[in-house]
């Protein structure tokens, strides 16, 4: 018996130097699983970081692309406008090259008929071309041909040949003609459906072109359009609104996260934050805007001939309808260029400046893209001036109300995200409370994240079993009662032992994520507070643009004429 008792001393012995080494197996390999979920929450980061710049890479890319399509597309416009309408620009060369040839008498009457024939067989259709035939015959004095080729002009387009043989006769210093022309050109317009070339007479009244008594009929002309439209109901509404796009027009579109990468990051809020900041610096916008419209003086041109023949340019090249779809496209293009590919932005300012480009605009609309988009209504400096100038009032309306409704737009409250967590904050005073909920939310987190991590009914099964065969096996020495319940209670250990390594991991990970959350926060709360002063410093501008306004008049911002004569001008139009 002494015999047998030795033999499974022994032999349990042997198990359970065995068990411990299975044991410290186990716990190299809870070691390298603790290291493998550590690998895994860098990979997990760093996959969060590839994914983000996975989407900042298609972005570009569709920048990128958007970019190069526009620069295509932009190329190919201007081929067709080329292939399509290129005969039209040796019409417009020849217009001024006649005129400035005659000048010095230095071509043949002769081929001046020549020209101007073979220019009318080209170019069937156009306008210009029978009103140089009429141009040529004036000159070679054959008043037949001149009338039959004029008469041919007015069927054609009667508005631009009236506006062109004003220019003309206005050349020739022939007042009375001058004026007989712009008669019968103002009498085909509609204050309310205006053609986009009215603009070049507006810039022949702001230029100094036209002597003083044409000047003084042109100004009250205009000052009539002005009370006539005055006159229908919600004019000054309709002003308030075409005015508000005009400036809208002018809204920056800058991204201000890289100054305030947190809020950018943790704040839902930040679009609207953006678009504040974006709406407030509007205001210096549009007071260098206005400001270097009237800062320095405007050059005129050196003599009579030259300012008409400028204008001239201007009429026989901008406002020809058929290139007017074209030009549309053109112009959306060079917007997208412009805005590095976003298409977006540059669709949403094509629809603040598309009126430039429509065919029929009503005067006040007229001044108003004379004033904001030169480069589409193709007016001169002059003309911004004056037209600026006679709608100061309505500008000055619509900058006080585009002033409210983007104070309006303030958000009062920034709403802040932080790994689940949501505050808010209205001027980034309430750090210590925002700090508490945020910890609480941590401690919370953390609470539930331990909550999982437990010992399962399997676990307290085994000890329970495990103690159950120890002790039926101790009074025998059973091998295998003893076996079977030390493996229990050696399974159960090491389950234990990992749950305690994985709530001691998961204390340090929530302690840095408190730290880090908390560091965030603080650091949103202070970029709130910048923000809130770099608004009200931007915001602060907004009052120097209607004391600009207030400075000028438009009988200030008419060039004195070419004339000799002292300019009398009509009561300037409020």
């Amino acid at each position: 018996m002494s015999t047998e008792r030795i033999i499974h001393l022994a032999d349990l012995s042997f198990i359970q130097n065995s068990l411990q080494g299975v044991r410290s197996d186990l716990k190299v390999v809870h070691d390298q699983v603790d290291g493998v979920g550590q690998e895994l929450s860098v990979t997990r980061a760093e996959l969060a970081t590839l994914w983000q710049e996975f989407k900042a890479f298609v972005s570009a890319d569709l920048l990128a692309k958007e970019l190069h399509l526009a620069e295509t597309r932009q190329v190919k416009i201007r081929q067709e406008l080329d292939t399509r309408f290129g005969y039209y620009g040796e019409v417009r060369r020849l217009a001024t090259g006649i005129l400035q040839a005659a000048d010095i008498s230095l071509v043949r009457q002769d081929t001046l008929t020549t020209a101007t024939e073979e220019i009318m067989l080209e170019a069937a259709g156009y306008w210009l071309a029978p009103a140089l035939v009429a141009l040529g015959a004036w000159l070679n004095d054959k008043p037949d041909l001149a009338g039959k080729a004029l008469a041919e002009a007015i069927r054609r387009d009667d508005e631009k040949t009236s506006l062109f043989f004003a220019l003309l006769c206005r050349r020739a210093q022939r007042p009375e003609a001058c004026r007989t022309w712009l008669d019968r050109y103002f009498g085909q317009q509609d204050p309310l459906q205006l053609d986009r070339q009215t603009v070049v007479l507006v810039d022949a009244l702001a230029s100094g072109v036209f002597g003083p008594d044409v000047r003084s009929h042109c100004s009250l002309r205009i000052e009539g359009w002005v009370d006539e439209l005055s006159q229908r109901v919600g004019f000054i509404d309709e002003q308030r609104q075409q005015w508000n796009d005009a400036l809208c027009s002018k809204m920056p579109t800058a991204d201000h996260g890289l100054r305030y990468p947190h809020l950018k990051q943790y704040s839902p809020t930040w679009p609207a934050l953006n678009d504040m900041l974006n709406g407030a610096t509007l205001h210096v916008v549009i007071r260098d805007y206005f400001r270097a419209i009237f800062d320095g003086p405007i050059v005129p041109a050196a003599n009579l001939l030259a300012a008409v023949d400028q204008l001239l340019n201007k009429l026989v090249s901008n406002f020809d309808d058929e290139e007017l779809p074209l030009r549309r496209d053109e112009r959306l293009c060079q917007l997208i260029i412009e805005a590095a590919g976003d298409r977006k932005v540059a669709s949403q300012r094509y629809e603040l400046e598309c009126k430039a480009l429509d065919e029929n605009v009503s005067f006040m609309q007229l001044l108003t893209n004379a004033a904001m988009h030169p480069e589409t209504s193709h007016s001169s400096r002059a003309t911004q001036r004056y037209a600026v100038s006679l709608s100061r009032h309505w500008i000055k309306d619509a900058h006080q109300d585009l002033t409210a409704s983007l104070r309006a737009a303030v958000p009062q409250q920034v709403a802040i995200g932080i790994d689940g967590w949501q505050g808010v904050t209205g001027n980034g005073d309430n750090e210590a409370a925002l700090s508490e909920s945020l910890a609480q939310h941590v401690e919370q987190r953390k609470q539930q994240a331990l909550a999982t991590v437990k010992l399962g009914f399997m676990h307290w099964a085994a000890l329970v079993i495990g103690i159950g065969f120890v002790l039926f096996g101790l009074p025998s020495l059973n091998f295998l009662f003893l076996a079977l319940g030390a493996g229990c209670l050696i399974w159960f250990g090491t389950a234990r032992y990992q749950v305690a390594q994985r709530h001691k991991q998961i204390e340090q990970d929530f302690a840095r994520l408190k730290t880090e959350s908390l560091q965030a926060l603080a650091a949103c709360l202070a970029e709130v507070v910048e923000l809130r002063r770099d608004f009200a410093r931007r915001d602060s501008m907004a009052p120097e643009v209607g004391e600009l306004l207030d400075g000028i008049s438009p009988e200030q911002y008419v060039l004195a004429p070419h004339d000799t004569t002292r300019q009398v001008m009509a009561r300037p139009v409020a």
